[in-house]
C-alpha cells in the first residue's frame, strides 16, 4: 500500500486542499439531486419519471458546463501559474459568451415549446404533460447558471475554491428547503408538486447569481469589467479554439450520446425510466470523490505546467492516477453496501424496484471505469494541452459503439429493458485501454502560455 501511495513531499496536502472543497460541493449537489428524487418519489412514479426526462435538458447543460469549465481551466490554470490575470479576465469573457448563447436558447425552448422538447425523450402523453410543466418553471435557472458556472470555474482555477464551495453549499441547501416547501405546500406555501421542484431550482440559482454579481464587484484577483473581459485578442481566441474547443466538442458529443441512452430508455417504459432516474442520482453521490480528484488535478497540474514544472507535473499525474483507482474501488464498495436500501426510499412499482437493484449493482463496476476515464481524458490530458485525443476517443467509442449497441439491442433485437441498460454501460470499458495507453506514451503534456497583448494596447 505504501508503494501504491508514494508521492513527492507535500503532494497529498496540496491535493487535499483542492479536493475537499470540490468534493463537499459535489456531494451537496448530488445530495440535492437525491432529495429531489426522494421528495418527488413520495408524490408518484410519474413525477419521478417526468422530472428525470425533463431533467435531461439540465443534464445536457451540465455536460456543456463540464466541458466549458474544463476548457476554461486548461488555459486559466496555466495563466494563473504564470500570474497573468489580464488574460484570465478575458478567458472568463470567452466562457460567458459561450454559456449565455446556449443557456438563453435552451431557456426559450423550455418556456415556449416544452412539449416538443419532452417528445425528444418520450412518447408517453402523461410524461410529456408533466415534464412540460417542469421545464417552464426551471427555464430561468438555465440562464442563471450561464453566468454562475463560468465565474466559479475561473475562481477555482485561481485556487479560490472555498468561496465556490460555500456558495454552492448555501445555494443547494436553499434548494432542498424550497423543494420541501413548494412540492408539499406546508402552511402558507402552495402545494405545487413537480412544478415546485423546478421553481425551487430556479429560485436557488437566482440567489447564487446575486451573490456572484456582488462578489464580482468586490474580488481583486482579476478584472470583471466588461470592457476588459470582452476585449478578447485574436491570439487568445486562436488558442481557445485550438486547445479548448476540442474539450467542448468532446463533452457535447459525449453528452448527446449519453442522452441517447435516456431517449432509448424513455421509449422502453416508465418503470425503467424511474429506475434509471434514481440510479443516476445515487451514482453521482458515490462518485463525488473521484470527480473531485479530477477537478483538483486540472487545477494543480495546470498551475505546475504554467510555471514550467513539467517533470513535477508528470510525477504528480502518476500519483493522481493511483489515488483515482483507489477512490473508484472505495466508491464501488460504498455503492454495493447501500444498494439494498435504495428501493425503499422511493415510491415505485415492483418492476421498477427490481430494475433498480440490478442497475445499482451494475454501476458498482461502471462508476469505476467512469472515474478513471474522467481523470485521464477530462483532467490529465486536457490540462496538459491535449484535448483532441479524448475528443476522438469519446466520439468513436460513444457514437461508433455504445449508441449503435443501445439502438440495435432495444429496437432491432428487442431485448429486455434491463439487458439494454446493461449493454449501454459498456462504453467506459471500451475506451479505457486506449486512454491508459495514451497516458503511458507521455506526450500529452505541454505549456500553452505565451505573451498575449491586449487589443487596447495594440491600438
Amino acid at each position: 500500500m505504501k508503494k501504491l501511495l508514494r508521492a513527492r513531499p507535500g503532494f497529498y496536502r496540496e491535493l487535499f486542499v483542492l479536493v475537499m472543497p470540490i468534493v463537499v460541493q459535489n456531494l451537496i449537489a448530488s445530495a440535492v439531486g437525491m432529495a429531489d428524487v426522494v421528495m418527488l418519489g413520495r408524490v408518484d412514479q410519474t413525477s419521478i419519471s417526468a422530472s428525470g426526462l425533463a431533467g435531461q435538458v439540465m443534464f445536457l447543460l451540465n455536460v456543456l458546463f463540464f466541458g466549458l469549465n474544463s476548457a476554461l481551466t486548461i488555459l486559466a490554470s496555466q495563466y494563473w501559474g504564470k500570474h497573468d490575470t489580464k488574460v484570465i479576465s478575458k478567458i472568463l469573457g470567452i466562457g460567458l459568451l459561450i454559456s449565455l448563447v446556449v443557456t438563453v436558447a435552451l431557456a426559450c425552448s423550455a418556456i415556449f415549446v416544452p412539449q416538443y422538447v419532452m417528445k425528444i425523450w418520450t412518447n408517453d402523453p402523461e410524461l410529456i404533460s408533466a415534464g412540460a410543466v417542469y421545464l417552464r418553471y426551471v427555464a430561468p435557472a438555465y440562464i442563471f447558471m450561464g453566468i454562475v458556472q463560468p465565474y466559479l470555474t475561473i475562481l477555482k482555477s485561481c485556487e479560490r475554491v472555498v468561496f465556490s464551495t460555500v456558495l454552492s453549499g448555501v445555494t443547494l441547501l436553499l434548494n432542498v428547503i424550497l423543494n420541501a416547501l413548494l412540492i408539499f405546500g406546508p402552511g402558507p406555501f402552495p402545494q405545487m408538486g413537480i412544478a415546485g421542484a423546478a421553481l425551487a431550482t430556479s429560485l436557488s440559482w437566482g440567489f447564487g447569481l446575486l451573490v456572484c454579481l456582488i462578489d464580482m464587484r468586490r474580488q481583486k484577483l482579476f478584472s470583471c469589467n466588461p470592457l476588459q473581459m470582452f476585449r478578447i485578442p485574436r491570439a487568445l481566441v486562436g488558442d481557445f479554439l485550438k486547445y479548448c474547443l476540442p474539450a467542448l466538442i468532446n463533452d457535447a458529443m459525449w453528452g448527446l450520446a449519453f442522452n441517447m441512452n435516456s431517449i432509448i430508455m424513455g421509449h422502453l417504459g416508465s418503470d425503467i425510466v424511474a429506475a434509471s432516474s434514481v440510479v443516476s442520482v445515487v451514482r453521482d453521490l458515490v462518485t463525488v470523490v473521484g470527480f473531485g480528484i479530477s477537478a483538483a488535478a486540472s487545477i494543480m497540474l495546470g498551475k505546475e505546467i504554467g510555471e514550467d514544472r513539467i517533470q513535477d507535473a508528470k510525477k504528480d499525474a502518476s500519483s493522481i492516477l493511483r489515488v483515482t483507482v483507489l477512490s473508484g474501488i472505495f466508491s464501488g464498495a460504498v455503492l454495493a453496501l447501500v444498494s439494498p436500501l435504495i428501493p425503499g426510499l422511493v415510491k415505485i412499482s415492483e418492476v421498477a424496484a427490481h430494475y433498480l437493484i440490478i442497475m445499482l449493482y451494475v454501476n458498482v463496476a461502471y462508476q469505476m471505469g467512469q472515474i478513471v476515464n474522467t481523470v485521464l481524458i477530462a483532467s490529465l490530458f486536457r490540462c496538459g494541452g491535449d484535448s483532441k485525443y479524448g475528443m476522438v476517443l469519446d466520439i468513436i467509442c460513444m457514437w461508433g459503439f455504445a449508441v449503435p449497441l443501445g439502438l440495435i439491442s432495444a429496437f432491432v433485437l428487442k431485448l429486455s429493458p434491463l439487458t439494454v441498460y446493461i449493454l449501454t454501460c459498456t462504453d467506459e470499458f471500451a475506451k479505457m485501454p486506449f486512454a491508459i495507453h495514451h497516458y503511458r506514451r507521455g506526450n500529452w503534456i505541454r505549456n500553452l502560455t505565451r505573451e498575449i497583448a491586449d487589443p487596447a494596447e495594440e491600438n
